[in-house]
């Protein structure tokens, strides 16, 4: 499957909390990531996910926040994924950010070109991408 999100994570199904609402899926990677996201229980239950099923998870980069230079890492965003910038690609007024973690996994933020210089993100600068569950997409092959 091809498409726009520039983070696609694949995997297997590790938990599912079910309410009478929305239900709050996680995702192992292959990376050995976990990618929490929140969708209705109807499309849980047309999905068919249950632990142990193979899913995917998409992001798309707008919805990635970047975080430097915060030490404890407490924000109410259930994905919080630490590592290193890999890459910084300046557009004309928003720059594409990988952050590589230690697996090899990465993850793409779009962030302003005001945001890159009052962060000094650089290659090889410590960050974390955050971004909340609501903004996961759950899919299955």
């Amino acid at each position: 499957m091809r498409t726009s999100a520039r983070n696609h994570f694949e995997g297997q199904i590790v938990d599912v909390k079910s309410g009478p609402v929305d239900d709050e899926i996680t995702l192992r990677t292959r990376d050995e990531l976990n990618i929490v996201a929140i969708i209705t229980r109807g499309s849980a239950e047309a999905l068919g996910l249950t632990k142990g099923s193979k899913a995917f998870a998409l992001v798309k980069a707008s919805s990635v926040i970047v975080l430097v230079d915060y030490e404890s890492g407490k924000v109410s965003a259930r994905n919080y994924i630490a590592g290193k910038i890999s890459a910084v690609t300046k557009g004309a007024v928003s720059s594409e950010v990988q952050i590589t973690v230690p697996s090899g996994a990465a993850i793409v933020a779009i962030v302003t070109n005001a945001s890159v210089e009052r962060l000094a993100l650089s290659i090889g600068k410590s960050a974390s991408a955050i971004f909340k569950a609501s903004s996961v997409i759950v899919g299955i092959e």
